[in-house]
């Protein structure tokens, strides 16, 4: 190897530090915005369904995973982050107002189904030219927008239906962990 070929050969597998990378930075961020380290897990599980759509339709459309189908799995965590955390984020308030977790998160995947799906099909008919492109750079658009809006696709029928279930889960571990504490501490609050 010689050259930006060798260089690339050397690089490895760096894309994998970069997704770990970038799932630590989410997490840490969704972590201050939610005051709390188990939801965030939420919206990282929601995300492999994401990467697993795009892997899939570049198999189906027969192009490779390179470095365009990365940037675009890259852009998918930003993107699917976003239609996790606007669910998420609804069925935060309505617990915090009362409602149980299972609730909270009907509710909240409900009343934001409208606004993913609105945002969600407009960015993949926005990738549908890119899908299809022809010319000069053809397999670099093909490939990075399948892998985009294949990732869209799947991301938002199934995540609009695993994100409330993943919230489920970790508030209702959340809650178990938080009403245990609260029982540690009233015997001692109440001998005062």
């Amino acid at each position: 190897w010689a050259g930006s070929s060798r260089d690339q050969a050397n690089a490895g597998n760096q894309a994998i530090y970069i997704f770990l990378i970038c799932l630590v930075f989410v997490y840490l961020l969704l972590a201050a915005q939610y005051e709390s380290f188990l939801l965030p897990f939420a919206v990282i599980f929601s995300l492999p369904i994401g990467v697993f759509g795009a892997l899939f339709l570049l198999m189906a459309m027969g192009l490779e995973n390179n470095i365009y189908a990365q940037i675009a799995m890259i852009m998918l965590i930003g993107i699917l982050g976003k239609n996790a955390i606007l669910i998420i984020e609804f069925a935060v308030l309505k617990h915090k107002e009362g409602k149980s977790s299972f609730e909270a998160a009907i509710e909240g995947g409900v009343l934001r189904l409208r606004p993913i799906l609105m945002t969600s099909f407009a960015f993949i008919a926005g990738l549908i030219p890119l899908m299809f492109a022809s010319g000069a750079g053809e397999i670099g658009n093909n490939t990075i927008g399948s892998a985009a809006a294949g990732g869209m696709i799947f991301g938002t029928v199934f995540g609009v239906i695993i994100i409330p279930g993943l919230y489920v889960a970790f508030a209702g571990i959340q809650d178990k962990h938080h009403h245990s504490g609260k029982k540690e501490e009233a015997p001692f609050t109440e001998t005062f």
